[in-house]
């Protein structure tokens, strides 16, 4: 999914650093060393961007094939 504006229990701004921190740990650095350097002290923010899954690629897919058989249908 989208990952959250904030943290969901301090409410902490952290949307803004999910694409730095993707691209770091994407790029072989260690996730907790990355959090640290961000500035993400707190359990609950580092639980947000560790825990986070991206999925939106894979909803638009199925959203993708099914606007195609809808399309496809003759009636």
């Amino acid at each position: 999914m989208i990952i959250p504006v904030r943290c969901f229990t301090c409410g902490k701004l952290i949307g803004d650093k999910w694409e730095e921190f993707a691209n770091r740990v994407k790029a072989g650095e260690k996730a907790g060393d990355v959090l640290d350097n961000l500035g993400i002290k707190r359990y609950c923010c580092r639980r947000m961007l560790l825990s986070h899954v991206e999925i939106i690629d894979e909803i638009l897919r199925f959203y993708e094939e099914a606007e195609k058989r809808k399309e496809a249908r003759p009636y």
